[in-house]
């Protein structure tokens, strides 16, 4: 089964413009943006097994992922909303 990918703009492609317009211009947002990235690509590394840590852990880093998701979600159609 293939990993599903996470990224914002793969998932919310019609909010693309407001992704970067809020990356560009809002340093919390761009700060979050990277949190959230690094975070994705921590969980991919370790659904595609080329990094092994507990159950536990793994829980832990996909909850932070989705915290980070909802709150730039969020940022994301506030802007849109203006």
């Amino acid at each position: 089964m293939p990993i599903q990918k996470h990224d914002l703009v793969h998932e919310l492609p019609e909010h693309r413009d407001a992704i970067h317009e809020l990356k560009m211009h809002n340093a919390h947002f761009a700060k979050l943006f990277r949190e959230y990235h690094e975070k994705d690509k921590e969980v991919h590394r370790i659904e595609e097994n080329i990094e092994t840590p507990s159950d536990e852990y793994t829980n832990e880093q996909k909850i932070k992922r989705l915290a980070l998701k909802d709150e730039l979600v969020k940022m994301i159609h506030e802007h849109s909303q203006s």
